[in-house]
């Protein structure tokens, strides 16, 4: 542990004090092009650092959870006569009825803070 405490301590604190940092807002407008390449690694170091948290906090999902997963590709089509007056389909792959809308949506939205809804097909009235 006391490696580690070293690097922190001294090493870090050392090269975190000779970073050309300004006091002001209009001091990075006078930073030299040393100044800027002396700053890439720290910025890159935060950067990194920041993405890898945000990833963790926020992982990637998945658009598609459990529909066919072992299809290459999700294809479905319908001939629109035996559709009926009225067909809402599912946009939001959570549907356990999948192509058609169950209302798994609603869920989804609360949990994702989205507002995805199903694609409601109608026959136009006569």
């Amino acid at each position: 542990m006391e490696p580690v405490s070293n690097v922190v301590k001294v090493h870090l604190a050392n090269y975190l004090s000779t970073l050309p940092l300004p006091n002001t807002v209009l001091g990075w407008f006078t930073i030299g092009v040393r100044g800027w390449l002396k700053l890439i690694p720290f910025f890159s170091a935060v950067g990194g650092v920041s993405y890898v948290t945000y990833r963790y906090i926020n992982p990637r999902s998945p658009v598609n959870p459990k529909t066919k997963k072992e299809s290459p590709k999700v294809v479905d089509a319908f001939d629109i006569e035996d559709l009926g007056d009225s067909t809402a389909f599912c946009r939001c792959w959570r549907s356990s009825k999948f192509p058609y809308c169950d209302g798994a949506h609603n869920g989804y939205n609360i949990a994702a803070c989205d507002n995805v809804g199903p694609l409601l097909i109608k026959k136009k009235a006569k």
